[in-house]
């Protein structure tokens, strides 16, 4: 034993005695870089914990007062949350949703669900900052935020030879918002409408016509009424909340559907899906019926699958303009606990995202995702949900049809 110490010693010296040992420089002494980091080690990129915030690490632009930037997509963050009816917190949704994007990149973004990259499809993705919404006077936050919206919806498209006419406009780029509480989409309908307006409710290339003494004239001028896809706990048809006693206080997010239906920015062929919360009676989904919604419930799924929900919502919404809206807390909030107004029961994650794989192919002209109220969350779970989930939106809006493999007839088994 005493042998083999003295002989492992005796070899350590050895090693030692044959390296050369370098002495610690100087402090004082003026330090001569070599190379610099770019010869040496080439770009400074962005990991996925580094770099700016900006949703997937897309080019990030204040696209509301430089009026240089275009694109073909953009994304809008409107960090609004004073329209809830309980728990605050959504106007840290538009940051907790970049901050979930952040292992998504235009070098990573091909999903083998949906068999594309939106990065590299050849249309101009932005992401253009925040909305400055008041926090103190509602009325002026909706204004801000119709205003912030037309201004980016009547921007030039950066690539308009690329727009696909069976997918969107030709015309107007699209808008992906970030909410925020779910009252930003009243604003939001009201801009589309503006800009959607000259095109006849009946079809795309029909016009009415106006008639004097002497000649027939195409109007371009009659409104078409927005459809809406709604995936929701809640209906948000509500018209209005004990205590509500002035015009403004009537804007929530619980009411912005039924205001939206009084302003004749919808139409009578919008639905929801997902639907679970609890109602006054029955006279809630009378008045659903009336502003205009088929209703799809969160239980529905057990008993008709995924692939006839997707069949439905085709079927409702046909081939005319579409807008979707999808709230957070239509996931189950054990799964999605970051939102104001959970409700148990609802779907996974993955049910979602299959229904909206089955709704690509149709003429989205915006889509928005809301309710993401982080100080609730653990892990990040819900802000990575919701920004894989926004990911699906680019994928979608750039598909003709559903991914092959993505069914849209009967079920063949048990969705669940």
């Amino acid at each position: 034993m005493l042998k083999r110490a003295v002989f492992l010693l005796l070899a350590f010296c050895s090693v030692g005695q044959s390296l050369e040992q370098s002495p610690f420089l100087d402090p004082q002494a003026p330090q001569v870089t070599k190379q610099t980091w770019k010869e040496k080690y080439g770009e400074q990129f962005d990991q996925p914990f580094s770099g700016p915030l900006s949703f997937s690490h897309l080019t990030y632009a204040r696209c509301l007062e430089d009026e240089s930037v275009n694109f073909d997509i953009a994304l809008l963050g409107m960090p609004f949350d004073t329209g809830v009816s309980y728990r605050p917190g959504a106007r840290f949704g538009p940051y907790a949703i970049r901050s979930g994007s952040r292992r998504q990149k235009e070098g990573r973004g091909y999903t083998m669900s949906w068999a594309n990259n939106p990065y590299t499809s050849g249309l101009k993705i932005v992401d253009c900052g925040d909305v400055p919404v008041s926090p103190f006077d509602n009325a002026l936050a909706m204004d801000q935020i119709e205003v912030a919206y037309s201004t980016l919806l009547k921007r030039e498209l950066a690539n308009p030879e690329k727009a696909n006419p069976k997918l969107s406009s030709v015309d107007y780029p699209r808008i992906v918002s970030l909410g925020g509480d779910h009252t930003i989409v009243l604003p939001i309908l009201r801009a589309l409408y503006q800009v959607y307006g000259p095109i006849s409710g009946l079809s795309l290339a029909c016009y009415s016509l106006m008639v004097d003494a002497n000649n027939f004239y195409p109007l371009p001028h009659l409104p078409i009424l927005q459809k809406v896809i709604h995936l929701d706990a809640h209906l948000d048809t509500w018209g209005g909340y004990p205590g509500q006693i002035t015009e403004q206080s009537r804007v929530t997010h619980g009411t912005f559907f039924y205001l939206a239906q009084e302003e004749g920015l919808i139409s009578n062929n919008s639905i929801h899906a997902g639907i679970r919360c609890k109602l006054g009676g029955e006279a809630d989904l009378e008045n659903d019926q009336v502003v205009g919604f088929q209703l799809i419930s969160t239980d529905d799924i057990d008993d008709l699958g995924i692939p006839e929900i997707i069949k439905r919502i085709r079927a409702r919404v046909g081939s005319s303009p579409v807008y979707l809206s999808l709230d957070i807390d239509v996931i189950d909030p054990g799964l999605a606990p970051a939102t104001g107004t959970p409700e148990a029961g609802g779907w996974t994650t993955r049910e979602v995202k299959r229904i909206l794989r089955g709704l690509a192919g149709l003429k989205f002209v915006g889509a928005d995702l809301v309710e993401v109220a982080p100080a609730y969350d653990n892990a990040e779970i819900t802000a990575v949900a919701a920004a894989d989930l926004v990911h699906d939106f680019l994928s979608m809006f750039i598909s003709e049809k559903p991914p092959v493999g993505q069914k849209i007839g009967p079920a063949s088994r048990d969705e669940l």
